[in-house]
Parts: structure tokens; sequence; C-alpha cells
């Protein structure tokens, strides 16, 4: 495709679980089942720093006839125990709990934040800060912490996650001056509104932002219409980055000739180009697992984001077989690319994205793939 460059920078077997914040508090073995979708940026020392999502797994988790998850609560990790005949275990993921008048999942593992830190072009690791890992600290983190993505404005991070628990599936923020020190923010967006991606930068003083709601119900368009009813990516905008009012105007929809456009949702924060924002996103094409996720861009007008003035629907990263072909024995999923990062690079950009939901992807791809 172009690529200047294109390797997996992070793998499980990367990852020492003896420094993990679960380390000597469950009783239970654990494996590392992903280090995937890196949140990134670039630190002011010029390397580039990824938040990895570390999925941490019970070893055997199916045992005397329960199957068991790991949560987080009051400061410790517990484990719960359902028993096999009340559950669906057909997903490596996550497993459903039967009986409920809607869907009712749990989590096979538990994910917490790793800091990553990346030589410059984000070809090597320089340094794993497992001190300033970020694990579950409220009851809304219980079962784990997701998929950050990080945005440099003025002169602060801001990095959402997905929280996940019980109470709701939503967005958190956290900030740092210096994008390794973090501070919890709290609740930005509520529940099922996932995938908030901070534009690197203000427009006319306020915060915008791509968010991406999630729904069992969605109105039809007209026959004929161009459109297709689903999850699609919205916009927000703040004062204060805290407290968010989502834009009047639809944003970024699935097409109806677009097949990968089943499930839509956001990538990586939007970044300012000479020809607008830059964004890059994810469509999902329906197979018979859990889809077939690949990345795709547009560019938004600098100061009306809304007005969206290209979308390219040819792929721009594939899911890659050859890259995970050293560690195939680890796959447990096949067909996913998750991009989750990028930052300029001169001639260049670094896009960082996790791969089969098991590692980290670097590329570089050109500015002329854009036409920047």
């Amino acid at each position: 495709m172009g690529f200047f460059f294109d390797h997996l920078v992070l793998t499980p077997r990367d990852i020492d679980l003896a420094r993990s914040p679960l380390a000597g508090r469950i009783d239970a073995d654990t494996y590392v089942l992903g280090a995937f979708n890196p949140g990134m940026t670039r630190r002011a020392n010029g390397n580039l720093l990824l938040m990895v999502r570390i999925a941490e797994a019970l070893s055997d988790p199916i045992r005397d006839g329960h199957i068991h998850a790991i949560r987080w609560h009051d400061g410790g990790y517990a484990l719960d125990a359902w028993p096999l005949e009340q559950v669906d275990t057909a997903d490596p993921r996550t497993f459903t709990v039967r009986g409920g008048g809607w869907p009712v999942m749990a989590l096979t593992s538990l994910s917490w934040l790793l800091p990553v830190e990346l030589s410059a072009d984000g070809s090597r690791v320089v340094a794993m800060h497992y001190d300033r890992a970020i694990a579950p600290a409220a009851s809304y983190q219980c079962y784990g912490v997701e998929d950050a993505r990080i945005s440099h404005v003025g002169d602060r991070f801001l990095m959402t996650v997905c929280s996940v628990s019980p109470e709701r599936q939503a967005t958190s923020l956290y900030s740092s001056p210096d994008a390794l020190d973090w501070t919890l923010e709290g609740l930005v967006l509520d529940h099922q509104n996932k995938d908030m991606l901070i534009f690197n930068g203000l427009i006319d003083g306020q915060y915008w932002a791509e968010t991406r709601p999630l729904g069992d119900l969605y109105f039809a368009y007209p026959p004929g219409s161009g459109w297709r009813a689903g999850p699609s990516i919205n916009l927000a905008s703040s004062p204060d980055a805290l407290h968010w009012k989502p834009c009047d105007r639809p944003f970024l929809r699935p097409r109806a000739a677009m097949p990968a456009a089943a499930r839509m949702g956001g990538g990586a924060p939007p970044i300012l180009t000479d020809r607008g924002w830059l964004s890059l996103w994810h469509g999902v094409e329906p197979n018979a697992g859990v889809g077939i996720y690949r990345t795709y861009w547009s560019l938004l007008d600098a100061h009306a984001p809304w007005r969206v003035l290209h979308t390219d629907e040819a792929p721009l990263i594939a899911p890659d077989p050859a890259l995970t072909r050293p560690i195939e024995q680890l796959l447990y999923l096949r067909d996913i690319v998750f991009t989750t990062g990028i930052v300029d690079a001169g001639d260049h950009f670094i896009v960082a994205s996790g791969e089969a939901d098991l590692a980290c992807r670097i590329t570089h791809i050109p500015k002329a793939r854009f036409g920047v």
C-alpha cells in the first residue's frame, strides 16, 4: 500500500506480568491475551509514547463447573464465578450470561494500560514504564480500562478510555502534563458512547471530539437513500474537555453501498493538515466471525469539522497475516486492524494500531497518500 515502514513493535511475549498491577493480588494464574490498541503521542523528549491495552486473562477460567472472571473492587481484585449452564462461552473475549431480557456479558480478561516509550520513529521500544501503569480505580472501571486515545491540546495531553463495568460502558478522561503521569478526571460520556477522539487542537476556542454511541435500535432511512441506519461517528464540542454538547449535524455515517460500514467508529484523534483535519476511522465488513476491521480516512473542514471534504472508501490499512505469522500460535482472532493513534513525522505520519486484538502495529504512511 505504499507504506514507508510497517511492523509489530510489541506483542504479548514482551509483557512481564510479574510487574502487572494484578501481580500477587489474585489467587490464580494469568496470561496476556493481548497487548494492543495503543493510544499514541509524542513526548517533549521526541520519543513516542504508547498507552498499550494489556488484556490480562485467567489461564484456567473454567473449573469446578464454573467460569471465572476478574473484577476490581475497592482497591483490590476479586474472582467471580458463574455456573457453566448459565453462560455461553463461544467468544474467547467474552461470555454471555443467559436469562435477562437483554444481552448481558462478562469478560474473560481485565484490561489495564501500560506506558511504552518508543524511539522517535516508532521502530523500537526504549522503555516500559510499569510504575506508571493505569489500572481500574473506580467502580465504573471494575472490569477494565480499554482502548486509549491520546490528544495534545495546548500544554495538556488528554486521554480518553473506555471504562467497563456493570454500571455502564462509558468514556472516561485522563489528563497529563507530560503524557506519562496521568490524572483521572472522571466520566465524560455515558453508557455505550465510546471511541471518543479529542481533536489535536482547539477550533475557535472550543474542544471538539468524535464520539460513537451504540444502541439496539436505529430508525430506517427512506427507501433509496444513500445512507444505511446503524452505528455512526458523531461530533461533540466542549469549553473544557469535561462537559460535551453533541453537534446537531450528522457526521460520518455508513453508506448503503459500502460493505465495510456495517459498523464504523473512530480510530486516531484528528490531526490538522494544510487541507483540514485528517480523521482515521474503522469500518467493519461482516463475516462469519467478529467481522473484518479495516482503517479508512476522511478530511474535515478546519473550521467547521462537520463538513466532510473527502472520504476515501478504499482501505488505508488492512489486516496483515504476514505480520502475525511469527506469533501465529497466540492468535485467537483474525481479520482485525484497529487504528488508535497518529503523529506527524515530517514527510509522513506515524500511525499506531492494534493488530488482531493481539499486538501493536506501527505504520509509516507518506503524507502524499492524503494529498497533504
